[in-house]
């Protein structure tokens, strides 16, 4: 006599947006979640780190003048003040605002989204494949939010060292490149963006990935205190900085007011290694490493933090 017989339900339930995953098997996150929480993160993490965002500008533009203006970094935080008080560290803020909330709902969104697809039957994203959902994520923010943003940025921020600034706000600034170049005068250094984004985005996933199979082990769902997050977060940024500056150098120069010297992103780079050399590349990694680290360790935290909020009170099929 045979034993009882069980019937598989024909209705499939795709593993990739399922609310809870059986013991063993990685709880997946909704992309819907990581777009509301990615936004939240930024947001946070941008009034938190600006001021170091902007010495780093300021250094890598400083390093096509002759003389230069600042003598480091403490100097040009210094001279900041003096001439614009402590809100002149904040020029250019207000662009970043209204970019980092969508460019951080982009970039975890896409990653959610590609890395619930790539990953193995049990739910697990290898480093590998976390390295290229990392890049998909990079280049959809790119495209969509980072690249306008930032050419506003510096142009906001190289505006405010010339003898007599033309923009009086975001708005009106915006308006006033868009009448003078066009669409394309917010567009400037696309190539450079995507490497640049891409390649960051690629790395941090990759570390962070790498990191956190680690730390889980054969606890895929183990739960992970906000100070370990922060600090593979941390290294995760470390890592990025190092592997890109060159890169985010020549976004910069590209972006400046200044960038019509440039033919395009190759002619930028032969015309830094010409006449500044391999180290004209390197400009700004002190500032940009100490900002990065910080900022990719409180986004990680803040956006894992409000995921887990989301969990509790937004039940996804």
């Amino acid at each position: 006599m045979s034993g009882p017989q069980t019937c598989a339900s024909p209705f499939h339930r795709p593993h990739c947006l399922a609310a809870a995953a059986p013991a063993g098997k990685t709880k997946l996150t909704h992309p819907g979640k990581a777009i509301l929480a990615g936004g939240i993160a930024g947001g946070i993490e941008i009034c938190i780190t600006f001021p170091t965002e902007y010495v780093k500008t300021q250094l890598q533009l400083d390093a096509k003048a002759n003389p230069p203006r600042y003598k480091g970094i403490v100097d040009c935080v210094n001279l900041t003040v003096k001439d614009h008080g402590v809100k002149g560290l904040y020029r250019g803020l207000s662009s970043l605002i209204y970019g980092s909330i969508p460019k951080a709902a982009v970039r975890f969104g896409m990653f959610e989204f590609l890395s619930n697809h790539m990953r193995d039957e049990n739910g697990k994203l290898d480093g590998t494949r976390g390295l290229l959902c990392g890049l998909g994520a990079g280049v959809a923010e790119a495209v969509v939010v980072v690249c306008p943003m930032e050419t506003i940025k510096v142009k906001f921020i190289h505006d405010q060292c010339s003898t007599n600034p033309q923009y009086k706000g975001y708005f009106q600034g915006v308006r006033e490149i868009i009448r003078q170049q066009g669409l394309r005068g917010t567009y400037q250094g696309l190539t450079a963006t995507v490497l640049k984004q891409g390649s960051n985005q690629a790395i941090r996933f990759y570390v962070m990935t790498s990191l956190k199979n680690w730390y889980k082990g054969n606890h895929p769902n183990k739960d992970m205190n906000p100070l370990v997050t922060g600090a593979f977060g941390a290294i995760a940024g470390a890592a990025s900085v190092f592997g890109n500056t060159p890169i985010d150098v020549i976004k910069t120069r590209m972006q400046g007011l200044e960038a019509h010297k440039y033919k395009n992103t190759a002619n930028c780079a032969y015309q830094i290694m010409k006449h500044e050399g391999l180290r004209g590349f390197y400009k700004g990694t002190i500032p940009r490493l100490g900002r990065v680290c910080l900022d990719v360790a409180l986004v990680f935290v803040i956006y894992e933090e409000v995921v887990k909020i989301l969990n509790r009170v937004w039940q996804t099929q």
